[in-house]
């Protein structure tokens, strides 16, 4: 599709929407909160190739690589994200049973090993069920990390087809030059493509093999066959490439037009000593070294996103992030393609990187820069274990700082907007609000909207930006474990494109009439000593993250401080994720009146959930009601994560 028809449809949709969802008042003329984005891609690389991510290794039960699964996909909600993109055909294989290429060797340990169940489809199944995207990630040349074709299982098409192939600084690659050889990759990716209910197609950089000294690549025949009309096997290859994405791009969306398709390319395109329309860099250009004339697929409107590698810190000489965050968004700017930034998770933290990367507001500090450009699209991470490790903080720091509310991917596509549903009940019980509704046609998935007080009017400033958004949800219930206040909810509505219905008509439910505060780790009010560790390594936390200290012969004790309106029976409960390396004698502190009060919860069991510590009286006033302490003879981390304190 190119440029010009994507932006004419673009301009279409909008005028539809606008006659069909008419609004008093712009998005622009409401007040919005850079930190609190309505559309933000969040997103993070999950890598099966080496079993980078997962599975954890070869050989594990199917329903061992289940359970890792579901806990990749739990991390990425904890931190707010909304897709992932999974690597389902790594090395000329397949996550799927593919009628094209054998079982991937990452599952089994054998190529060709059949796992015992179908991990695309369960891929698919379980995201959609925490509404994640799903976004299928492939790498289009790659055969082998090795050059013995001999290793490959005897059917694989590189050993029945051994002139689409060469081997090329230790490893195999199917050749990008050979026209049967496109239509062959591009027939796998299709197959996935067809029969499950992906959200996207992803490429990676990899494209022609990144440079080996001494060697060159050996498509010297097939340029001799096929490179006629080219003036240097350069540019031959460079078409080769773009042959493969225009065609991806073609094929997918006349398959299922409502897909995202989109390329992680190297960082750099050229720099500008090369060619003027090139950035402020001085590293390897991808146009030159791998034949991805990446800028080009941009202009010419072949993907839906472009994810670049940025994989670099704020002010890093020959490559600094500040400066290519610039370049790609001028690329962008005005062609209708999304500007995702690829980050470098793996660096935060790590030994052997440079000073810049042991700064734990490094990330974070990217997504400050990324606000400067309202071309950037979202973000995604490189790679899962490396968000799950959280080295120094630095993933807290950044969801702290830009995911304190849940965000709806980029809208995309020309489809319009469904119909505003209807909201059938809205009832408070000791759990929170219960929410149910209707909807017209079929819609994907809900965005739930939650605004204090009795508005007469919903204000479409309400959903301008992500402040009043709790949630989205594949189902037609949703439960607000809020407090107790007066409130009204919306529903809205998306599509397949993530295009966004009007609001349901608001539900008001009044105050419950008791009070009921919850503090988190993350507030203001808690408190802890120095010897309080930060983590967001499990997925039962709640909020962004939790602390956690060794058990010692002292007190020490994390506190939450809570204003207690009048003095009175109160119920205290406490959140904290679970884990057999956690104490199972944790003493929680209740300033109670008479005294306090110790209450041992074993932290190994009953995580990700509110647990009652039981029923206190507590006098009036502003101050430490709940403590976690140290003090324990027991082994394991003690945790301090919420409490939450019910008037009864």
């Amino acid at each position: 599709m190119t440029a010009l028809l994507r932006t004419l449809l673009a301009m279409f949709t909008v005028a539809i929407v606008n006659l069909v969802i008419p609004t008093p008042a712009t998005a622009a003329a409401c007040a919005t909160d850079p930190a609190t984005p309505k559309r933000q891609l969040r997103a993070m690389w999950i890598s099966t190739v080496a079993n980078i991510d997962w599975p954890s290794r070869t050989g594990l039960s199917a329903s061992a690589q289940q359970a890792e699964l579901r806990a990749w996909l739990d991390l990425a909600v904890s931190k707010r994200m909304n897709a992932v993109m999974i690597q389902v055909r790594p090395t000329a294989d397949a996550f799927w049973p593919s009628p094209y290429e054998p079982w991937s060797q990452w599952l089994t340990g054998t190529q060709g090993g059949d796992p015992g169940y179908d991990p695309l489809a369960f891929m698919v199944a379980e995201a959609h069920a925490r509404n994640l995207e799903l976004h299928a990630w492939f790498n289009p040349y790659r055969i082998a990390n090795h050059d013995d074709p001999t290793k490959l299982v005897s059917t694989h098409p590189a050993r029945q087809h051994p002139d689409w192939r060469f081997a090329y600084g230790g490893k195999l690659y199917y050749n990008p030059g050979i026209p049967e050889v496109r239509g062959f990759i591009e027939d796998a990716i299709m197959d996935a493509v067809t029969r499950y209910d992906i959200d996207g197609v992803h490429l990676d950089d990899y494209f022609y093999p990144y440079p080996v000294s001494g060697e060159s690549i050996p498509d010297s025949a097939a340029y001799s066959r096929y490179g006629g009309g080219f003036s240097d096997i350069g540019a031959w290859r460079r078409d080769n490439v773009n042959q493969l994405v225009r065609e991806l791009d073609q094929r997918v969306h006349a398959g299922k037009p409502w897909l995202a398709f989109g390329v992680s390319p190297f960082g750099i395109w050229r720099n500008s000593s090369t060619d003027p329309l090139g950035s402020g860099t001085s590293g390897l250009q991808s146009y030159d070294a791998i034949y991805a004339d990446s800028r080009l697929w941009v202009k010419q409107g072949w993907v839906d996103y472009i994810a670049p590698q940025i994989y670099w810190h704020i002010g890093y000489g020959p490559a600094a992030y500040e400066v290519l965050t610039a370049w790609w968004s001028d690329v962008v700017r005005g062609t209708g393609v999304h500007l995702v930034v690829g980050q470098a998770a793996y660096r935060a933290g790590a030994s052997g990187q440079d000073a810049a990367w042991q700064d734990a507001a490094e990330l974070s500090d990217h997504l400050y820069d990324n606000r400067k450009h309202p071309e950037v699209a979202g973000d995604v991470y490189f790679s899962a274990k490396d968000v799950k490790a959280d080295r120094i903080g630095s993933i807290s720091a950044l969801v702290s700082a830009h995911y304190s509310k849940p965000s709806l991917p980029p809208a995309r596509g020309t489809g319009s907007a469904p119909a505003a549903p209807s909201i059938t009940s809205a009832t408070r019980s000791s759990n929170g609000v219960a929410l149910s509704w209707q909807a017209t046609g079929s819609p994907t998935s809900y965005a739930v909207y939650r605004v204090g007080g009795t508005p007469s009017t919903a204000d479409p400033c309400f959903f301008a930006d992500a402040r009043n958004l709790i949630g989205t949800t594949r189902q037609t219930s949703y439960t607000d474990t809020a407090p107790g206040d007066t409130a009204t909810y919306y529903v809205t509505a998306l599509d397949r494109w993530q295009q966004e219905s009007a609001p349901s008509t608001g539900k008001t439910v009044t105050s419950s009439g008791a009070f009921s505060v919850v503090v988190d780790n993350a507030d203001p009010s808690f408190t802890a000593g120095s010897a309080w560790g930060t983590s967001a390594y499990s997925s039962q936390l709640y909020g962004a993250d939790y602390r956690f200290a060794t058990p010692v012969a002292a007190s020490d004790p994390a506190w939450f401080t809570a204003t207690i309106p009048g003095a009175g029976s109160y119920r205290v409960e406490v959140w904290y994720p679970a884990n057999s390396g956690y104490n199972s004698a944790t003493p929680y502190i209740v300033a109670a009146g008479g005294g306090n009060q110790v209450v041992s919860v074993d932290q190994r069991t009953g995580g990700g959930q509110w647990r009652s510590l039981g029923t206190f009286t507590l006098a009036a006033g502003t101050y430490q009601v709940v403590g976690v302490s140290r003090w324990t003879s027991t082994t394991g981390y003690v945790i301090a994560d919420a409490v939450r304190i019910t008037k009864v």
